[in-house]
């Protein structure tokens, strides 16, 4: 958990290192971090692949010219923070404090991608480390994400706090089973690329989860849940991007969006959503997720930010074995695959999973 004994700040910084040291203390027992970077509060002469540069006078070139080494660049210019990392870019707005780079150091040594520690980093607040929980919990004190587009007005209709078990299924018969199991909640995720086949199971599903009023979200295909008038929509963070969100909220649509992380959940409660689905929570194989699992320290933490603000679906790799865990961390919701469509008794284990969110 120390940060002594390596090249943390460069050029060297005694008083930087003491702070982060300190907050590194208080943060508690975390996964080693993937990759050692190394903060370069000036710009070296041959940056490596694992140096965050920090850019703070306006004189500075522009960060792309360190692209090619790979290393990072956090702009901190003008009121703003913007991480460079390859082609991506993350602006965040809002106070900072003195100690944030300190922070920064040890954020990134919690084993969070720099973006997301750079999110904590301007959420903590000097003499936080002296607080009983010194973890950034306190929603106020988080920056904003920068140059977003407006939220669609009048937002999305809300869905129930607690969403409870929440089947994710591959098609409208297996909707129609599981919600025939007094099932509340739902999605359809179909794969596929007939556009017709598309359609009837998308109808179909909408149709089951009106008879046996259910909140049934359809995956992705927002353009054919608006027609078939379902309940509501769940969208990957990249579907923000492209989907129209006025469309979706004029048609009265609910809507789900995924998050991997703190920067994504910020972006994601911009656009006002119906809930959030907070993953992966442990390695799945139902597909290729964008980020490395999360695991349950960090699922308690978003639970802890975030819950009586939107409600919360957690979601990735949970099974019966792992539910009860989950659902210690105080999630809403829990979204489930294999253990309904791989189980050799459907009932049995819909009915199982069920009684785990009794009394939550």
């Amino acid at each position: 958990m120390s940060l002594l004994n390596r090249e943390v700040f460069w050029p060297p910084a005694d008083e930087l290192i003491e702070v982060a040291e300190r907050i590194r203390a208080r943060l508690g027992e975390w996964p080693a971090a993937a990759m050692r970077w190394r903060i370069c509060l000036t710009a070296p002469e041959a940056p490596k692949a694992d140096d965050l540069i920090v850019l703070t006078e306006s004189h500075d070139a522009d960060a792309g010219r360190f692209a090619d080494s790979g290393a990072a660049v956090l702009d901190a210019r003008e009121g703003r923070v913007t991480l460079h990392r390859g082609d991506e870019r993350f602006a965040l707005e809002g106070e900072r404090s003195d100690d944030w780079l300190a922070a920064l150091a040890a954020f990134l040594d919690c084993n969070f991608e720099p973006h997301d520690a750079l999110t904590l980093a301007l959420a903590w607040r000097a003499g936080d480390e002296n607080k009983a929980d010194a973890w950034p919990v306190d929603f106020a004190t988080f920056p904003r994400v920068a140059d977003l587009p407006p939220a669609p007005e009048g937002g999305f209709p809300a869905c129930p706090d607690r969403l409870g078990l929440y089947p994710v299924l591959p098609s409208a018969d297996w909707v129609e089973r599981v919600l025939d199991l007094d099932v509340r909640t739902a999605q359809l995720r179909r794969k596929t690329t007939d556009t017709a086949d598309l359609k009837r199971e998308i109808a179909r599903s909408v149709e089951a989860g009106r008879r046996h009023d259910a909140q049934l979200f359809i995956n992705d295909h927002w353009r054919e849940a608006i027609a078939a008038g379902a309940y509501g929509v769940h969208l990957g963070q990249e579907d923000v991007q492209t989907a129209d969100l006025n469309a979706i909220a004029k048609a009265g649509l609910r809507l789900g969006l995924s998050t991997h992380g703190y920067y994504e959940m910020l972006r994601a409660l911009h656009f006002e959503p119906s809930y959030l689905a907070l993953g992966a929570v442990f390695p799945t194989t139902t597909k290729v997720m964008p980020t490395k699992p999360q695991g349950l320290a960090r699922l308690r933490r978003y639970v802890q930010l975030l819950s009586g603000r939107v409600p919360l679906v957690a979601i990735g790799g949970i099974d019966a074995k792992v539910m009860p865990d989950v659902l210690a961390t105080g999630v809403g919701s829990a979204a489930v695959v294999r253990a309904v469509t791989e189980a050799p008794d459907t009932a049995a284990a819909v009915s199982s999973l069920q009684q785990m969110f009794a009394g939550k």
